[in-house]
């Protein structure tokens, strides 16, 4: 969905791997088979693109009501490079996450 945003208003959207909110369960699950978290079915959750002045007021609106409680901010738009969708890793590095073609398929370490 993401790639798609950033495809369509031609922006870079930069996720921070490390506010990404997976459970710890789901990420050892993920890690064993050589899954990509992100490419995983995730029904029922909320991806809202917020003008960066106002992101402390919509996100303390959505902590205030119980399904929005764990409301966090996971990334940025940016204006380059246009229409990517790329993830700032946990070691400080950056991927690009491009759009699943097919199904996904485990890592081979």
């Amino acid at each position: 969905m993401l790639n798609e945003f950033a495809q369509a208003s031609r922006c870079a959207i930069r996720l921070d791997e490390a506010a990404l909110p997976v459970r710890e369960a789901v990420r050892g699950v993920c890690e064993i088979l050589g899954l990509d978290p992100l490419y995983l079915a995730n029904e029922g959750k909320l991806v809202a693109v917020v003008a960066a002045e106002r992101a402390p007021a919509v996100l303390a609106a959505m902590r205030a009501h119980p399904d929005g409680r764990d409301a966090c901010v996971i990334g940025e738009v940016r204006a380059a490079p246009a229409g990517t969708l790329s993830v700032r890793t946990r070691l400080g590095g950056e991927r690009r996450a491009d759009m699943l073609v097919g199904d996904q398929l485990p890592r081979i370490c």
